[in-house]
């Protein structure tokens, strides 16, 4: 099943967290690359579902060897508040850990990061560690159009010629905060971005107005899409492995990797998104 996870997101079609044992994100996923090379949407993995694949996202190898640098090492790794007043008093709202870095940087849940590297100790620059060799995180084009498809939890990106560039699991809200519905626009897009509480547009949280730092782990993961409406946008996640299987508070979130691929490839002004 890595394997097919693996070559899903090198192809554009992101299963989420790439962990090794599948399931609906990963289902998903294969029914978009299905669907993008004309093939029968079954979502199930065959032999020949498998080489098409591998003929679409290449023959590199599935892990390879990295060398930890001191960036990934020494970075000042803390653990993440969970009141949002506390996160509010920092500067930033970074990893809480190397293996934490690490496993985003690649696609990978930590649960196989450790798996891959039983023995290895993620403190020392020079150290040699395996991970699994995914996707660059770009999109091949520019996006025109976004479909978010709320009944699949998938965000689907198109091109100007109606081609299926790149698929998302995607959390959306719940019937007590539902996402939108109807045609909207991409307005701007921040890669390193703040997130505002204000509690006079909520009906949650508390009753104090905060301005959260920047950071992946921030209530957006630190990119933000905005979608010119009412405070609706495409965003990152704290929680990557909770994607396509929690609800959100109305807006649209996807793993922090898939959130920036998706932001350096639309236009603010140009790029339309359709809820439906």
């Amino acid at each position: 099943m890595m394997t097919a996870q693996i070559l899903l997101d090198r192809a554009g079609h992101s299963p989420g967290v790439i962990d090794g044992y599948g399931g609906g994100n990963t289902s998903r996923a294969l029914r978009a690359f299905e669907k993008a090379q004309g093939l029968e949407e079954d979502g199930e993995l065959d032999d020949e579902l498998l080489s098409a694949l591998r003929e679409q996202a290449g023959s590199d190898p599935l892990v390879t060897r990295y060398t930890l640098t001191q960036e990934d090492v020494a970075g000042s790794f803390r653990q993440v508040p969970a009141d949002m007043a506390a996160m509010a008093e920092r500067d930033r709202i970074g990893y809480s850990s190397a293996s934490e870095l690490l496993a985003e940087k690649f696609h990978m849940s930590e649960g196989l990061l450790a798996a891959l590297n039983p023995d290895a100790e993620l403190t020392s620059a020079g150290t040699e560690i395996l991970v699994v060799q995914a996707d660059s995180a770009e999109i091949e084009g520019t996006v025109a159009r976004i479909e978010i498809d709320k009944s699949a939890s998938e965000l689907r990106a198109y091109d100007s010629e109606d081609n299926l560039l790149a698929s998302f699991p995607a959390t959306v809200g719940s019937s007590e905060f539902p996402s939108p519905s109807g045609a909207m626009e991409v307005s701007a897009i921040a890669m390193e971005a703040n997130y505002t509480f204000d509690p006079g547009d909520q009906d949650w949280g508390g009753d104090e107005a905060l301005t959260i730092p920047p950071g992946p782990n921030n209530p957006i993961g630190g990119v933000w899409i905005d979608l010119g409406k009412d405070g609706y946008g495409i965003h990152g996640t704290s929680d990557p492995s909770s994607i396509a299987k929690s609800a959100s508070h109305g807006c649209v979130r996807l793993t922090n990797w898939d959130a920036r691929a998706l932001a350096r490839a639309v236009e603010s002004g140009s790029t339309k998104v359709a809820f439906n």
